[in-house]
């Protein structure tokens, strides 16, 4: 049976192979730690414990948030205790190298890069010494994968950015940044849900809603997906009118 761990020291030590760690995060959640890295390998595992655990809906969890190697889980002890938890836990886990693709679901995300869209293209591409157009064939050619859910309401963290597009941050982050603009920053890529403050490079924007409290799943994205930007015209990003 799994066992709570004191502390998160050494985690990062251990390999994909290795049980994963359960932390305490107070008296109703626990986090479930399997390495400290970006590794696909590893979120993997993250994510299929996340499906499994949220198609099972066991009574007392409330909540699962999974992330790049861990998944934070809140329960109510009144209904599930935590030795019950940890059992449904290790009955959930899966064994590593098991596959997810049954799980997996792939958006198509269209993307007008450049211009007023995109602001910043022109700046990736002189960092990087190459065409603006390069940078938008470039982004637009890998199958992401969604990492996790954070930052700003159902931002996705992408995963799978060639690595002729890794970009530093922003040394001065924008003040505003509309809703539906993509950006890189460092190994990932990423769609601003709603308008607000940020430090990625912007090169393009599309014209779907991440995030829309009026649909009935308020999130387009969510960890484990798969997307994949197909880039459009000006004109073709006008006429999607209001999605």
């Amino acid at each position: 049976m799994l066992r709570i761990e004191n502390n998160f020291a050494g985690a990062g030590e251990r390999s994909e192979e290795s049980e994963p760690r359960v932390f305490l995060c107070g008296d109703t959640s626990v986090s479930v730690q399997f390495a400290e890295a970006i590794d696909p390998a590893i979120n993997r595992r993250v994510r299929l414990l996340y499906k499994r655990l949220k198609a099972t809906a066991y009574p007392g969890i409330i909540d699962l948030g999974p992330a790049y190697c861990s998944l934070f889980i809140r329960y109510d002890p009144w209904i599930c205790s935590l030795e019950n938890l940890l059992c449904v836990i290790e009955e959930n886990l899966a064994p590593s190298g098991e596959a997810d693709e049954a799980f997996q679901r792939v958006v198509e995300v269209p993307v007008c890069y450049g211009g007023e869209f995109g602001p910043d293209l022109d700046e990736v591409a002189n960092f990087h010494s190459i065409a603006a157009g390069e940078v938008a064939t470039l982004h637009a050619a890998p199958l992401y994968q969604v990492y996790m859910i954070g930052f700003i309401l159902g931002f996705p963290y992408l995963g799978g950015l060639d690595q002729k597009l890794h970009t530093p941050r922003k040394m001065s982050p924008g003040k505003t940044v509309p809703a539906g603009s993509v950006g890189i920053a460092d190994r990932q890529t990423g769609i601003y849900p709603v308008a607000g403050p940020g430090g990625w490079w912007i090169v393009g924007r599309t014209v779907l809603k991440v995030f829309d409290l009026k649909r009935d799943e308020p999130f387009l994205l969510e960890a484990g997906d798969c997307v994949r930007f197909k880039p459009i015209t000006r004109a073709e990003f006008e006429s999607y009118g209001d999605h």
